[in-house]
């Protein structure tokens, strides 16, 4: 592990050394080794390779930038794995939702808030993979977002609407030649302030989802004005709030023209919230790996501190809580990877429709998992998990949030609750 700059040790050196990236690594694949197929496992090891070099070459402190690595990363065909993008020559392999969930678990235990942000990219990179049409903008927007070239954010989240992404203020006026003029306010963007491109959803009339519309926007364009939040859970994240005065949009850059931007911004939801469950269950299993280093190697009356029952028992529950969500997701993303490869790509609407409880069950349980297991690892290693000697202040951080991006957790109750209505009416 190396030291962050500033920082006082207060691990011995014999921990510290066994924290070290690749043998976190190695509790990991010891874990997955049985359950992935030869394919998948060989891929894992490819990423982990990648960030063991990459760490080693730049020395890296987890105290940078993140956002000037994406070049190299993406180079390495690291930045998402949800497509093969044969259009660009790149032929991705392997490629789905099972390999985007083992490249999210190898990156998340380089660098936690990196892997969150790249998260923001693929959500930028969703929509123009389903509604490029083959424009030579939008193609070039994509290509740079999937290599690192370029950053993305999306704009959903409004500051008067929150979880209520369908009645929103932000509004789109079509001009003569074609193009729209966007005024309004978003907020809690991740990459908003570091985004050269960014996807915007409008409606031509407030509070009307059937009339919001989907938006590829330049950053460098005039009317674009954006502000950083500051969140100190995820300080290296750059979070924005937008503000959109006459942001004027070419009709080349007009995704889904007002009345098909609600149906587009639904059509990629569970996969996106797919996307999520892999980066909180990464992040369980970060938090325990650590933890069960730190349990085999600190003493405490003159024995190993995970013999004793309260410390020992307790990492076991985290152990086998993140291990089922794990055979869970694994499941179901090659579910949805057999269904997508069977249908040229797209999710027929009766299977998008039914997968949307499953996937709100697993984004609750999941978010959940990754605030408890990372609250309770850092909790058993006492102050050595909550100093800045190893990421756990990163885990610890993020994982506060995941209750609340992509759906709140009131939101996925709710979703839920609807659910049970609805088999009720069946009976």
């Amino acid at each position: 592990m190396n030291n962050k700059k500033g920082q006082v040790q207060c691990i011995n050196d014999e921990i510290l050394e066994k924290m070290q990236l690749k043998f976190r690594y190695k509790f990991l694949n010891n874990n997955l080794m049985a359950v992935l197929k030869p394919e998948d496992y060989k891929f894992l090891r490819e990423v982990e390779k990648f960030y063991i070099n990459f760490e080693k070459k730049y020395n890296i402190t987890h105290n940078e930038d993140f956002y000037e690595w994406f070049p190299e990363i993406g180079k390495a065909g690291l930045l998402t794995r949800i497509n093969h993008f044969n259009n660009f020559d790149l032929n991705y392999e392997p490629y789905g939702l099972k390999a985007e969930f083992l490249r999210l678990l190898a990156t998340d235990f380089f660098d936690p808030q990196m892997t969150m942000s790249m998260g923001a990219c693929v959500l930028a990179v969703n929509p123009l993979l389903l509604h490029n049409e083959g424009v030579d903008v939008r193609l070039k927007a994509l290509k740079e977002l999937v290599t690192g070239e370029k950053i993305g954010c999306i704009c959903i989240t409004e500051p008067e609407r929150g979880s209520d992404a369908v009645h929103m203020e932000t509004t789109c006026d079509k001009q003569e030649n074609g193009s729209y003029l966007i005024n309004g306010q978003k907020i809690y963007q991740t990459n908003g302030p570091k985004a050269d491109w960014a996807i915007i959803y409008a409606c031509s009339e407030k509070n009307n989802g059937n009339t919001m519309a989907q938006f590829l926007v330049d950053t460098s364009w005039e009317g674009w004005n954006v502000e950083k939040i500051n969140i100190p859970w995820v300080p290296r994240i750059s979070l924005g709030k937008e503000t959109f005065k006459n942001l004027k949009v070419p009709k080349e850059y007009v995704l889904g023209a007002p009345g098909l931007g609600r149906e587009y911004l639904f059509e990629g939801l569970n996969l996106e919230r797919l996307g999520g469950c892999s980066l909180y269950v990464s992040e369980a299993w970060n938090a325990v790996t650590h933890a069960v280093i730190y349990a085999n190697m600190r003493k405490q009356f003159n024995q190993e501190i995970l013999k004793f029952q309260g410390v020992g028992f307790t990492l076991s529950d985290l152990w086998a809580k993140t291990m089922n969500l794990t055979l869970a997701l694994l499941y179901i993303s090659e579910l949805v990877d057999n269904t997508l490869k069977k249908n040229d790509g797209i999710l027929p609407k009766a299977f998008n429709l039914s997968l949307g409880v499953y996937v709100s069950q697993l984004k609750y349980q999941c978010a959940k998992l990754s605030e408890r297991v990372c609250y309770e690892s850092a909790n058993l290693m006492g102050g050595a998990g909550v100093c800045d000697n190893t990421l756990m202040q990163d885990l610890l951080g993020i994982s506060r949030i995941q209750e609340i991006g992509a759906g709140t957790r009131q939101i996925q109750q709710y979703i839920m609750s609807y659910s049970l209505r609805r088999l009720f009416k069946l009976l």
